[in-house]
């Protein structure tokens, strides 16, 4: 098999693991009980918030552990509206999100909110005169996705974060899923902020949302102890322990990681060139971690299905996306309609190995053959 599909999932680290189950065995405690397992228990997720808030330029305060970026995402925006309700009831997004903010939007959209999408110009940036111009006195939040998951684009949130510094009563929200490891990520000029561990490397089932402490968010979890009070649950200490020691990993190594993936990145770029019907959708500015193409008049669904029954793994659109649509993504940029509807995404990992992506060329080259000639 060759995997080509790390920025769905990706394989927990020995380090990560062996965190885990150090952690698991020495600390049976729950960190909310007052003796001395208990204090034990709470030493250890204490330290590990420490650590990641500071990789993250948070405050301990500002981390919230969740079951995954999914639940974070769910928990700001909810949780965002639901605050400024008085103020507004007007949120701005882009076509560009993962599911779970594009799906909680249009929960709230029933609910009486109204969202408007930015526009993506044709390097996968959003416009941001187009946001200028969306803004208004009751928009209450900015929802934008740091890397997209689908192209690789890097969205300017520094820009963005200033632009609203103008407008008091609007919130920015930044989903940071697909960035950490990836790019420099900081929590500076956000309001809210997710992420997983299991996009870098770390465990299934952990997540975080960063909050900054001046906001009073509804929890979506009521009743019972925790690290915070705005996510009940009793502290999970290993997994907390597991996502530091992945994330302090994924920081420290990301140079080295990121020269690794560039190269291999550069390379199938090269190769798939050479194909007259092949149109590479990601931009050169995007993350050299995820790779978008099409392959002219092949649906993206039928050239994953040939290149799984070649033993290699890829995706079309994100892992969380409806089947059978066009790319939203692909299409905002290419205006394509029948592009987005072709389009695939390889994403690579510094565990890629030459052999693989040689592999992987020869099962493109017969399965471009095979798919081009019927």
């Amino acid at each position: 098999m060759i995997y080509l599909d790390y920025s769905a999932n990706t394989p927990a680290d020995s380090r990560v693991l062996e965190r885990f189950c150090e952690v698991e065995r020495s600390c049976p405690g729950n960190a909310n009980s007052r003796h001395q397992a208990g204090r034990d228990a709470k030493r250890v997720i204490d330290h590990a918030t420490q650590s990641i808030a500071g990789l993250l330029s948070a405050q301990p305060a500002e981390v919230i552990y969740t079951s995954g970026a999914s639940e974070a995402n769910n928990f700001a925006l909810k949780g965002l509206a639901k605050l400024s309700r008085h103020l507004g009831r007007h949120i701005i997004s882009t076509p560009l999100e993962h599911s779970s903010v594009s799906g909680t939007l249009t929960a709230l959209q029933e609910q009486g909110y109204e969202i408007d999408l930015v526009d993506i110009r044709r390097d996968g940036t959003i416009d941001l005169e187009h946001l200028k111009e969306l803004l208004r006195p009751d928009t209450i939040a900015v929802a934008v996705t740091l890397v997209d998951s689908e192209l690789g684009v890097v969205q300017p949130v520094k820009e963005i974060s200033e632009i609203l510094q103008a407008w008091p009563n609007c919130h920015l929200h930044v989903d940071a899923t697909q960035a950490v490891g990836k790019i420099p990520v900081s929590f500076e000029g956000v309001d809210t902020m997710s992420l997983t561990a299991h996009k870098f490397y770390g465990l299934n089932g952990i997540g975080l949302l960063l909050k900054r402490r001046r906001l009073a968010l509804e929890p979506l979890i009521h009743g019972g102890e925790s690290t915070t009070i705005y996510r009940s649950g009793t502290p999970t200490v290993a997994l907390a322990a597991s996502l530091e020691t992945a994330l302090n990993s994924a920081v420290n190594e990301l140079p080295e990681r990121s020269a690794r993936v560039k190269e291999a990145n550069l390379y199938l770029r090269t190769a798939l060139s050479k194909y007259p019907k092949v149109r590479i959708n990601s931009p050169e500015s995007a993350i050299p971690h995820i790779l978008n193409l099409s392959v002219e008049n092949v649906k993206g669904t039928v050239f994953q299905r040939e290149l799984d029954a070649e033993g290699v793994c890829v995706s079309v659109k994100s892992a969380c996306s409806s089947d059978g649509l066009p790319s939203r993504a692909v299409f905002a940029v290419s205006r394509d309609r029948k592009n987005a509807l072709s389009s695939w995404r390889i994403s690579l990992s510094h565990l890629t190995t030459q052999e693989e992506l040689d592999g992987f060329l020869r099962a493109f080259d017969a399965c471009c053959t095979r798919l081009t000639q019927l």
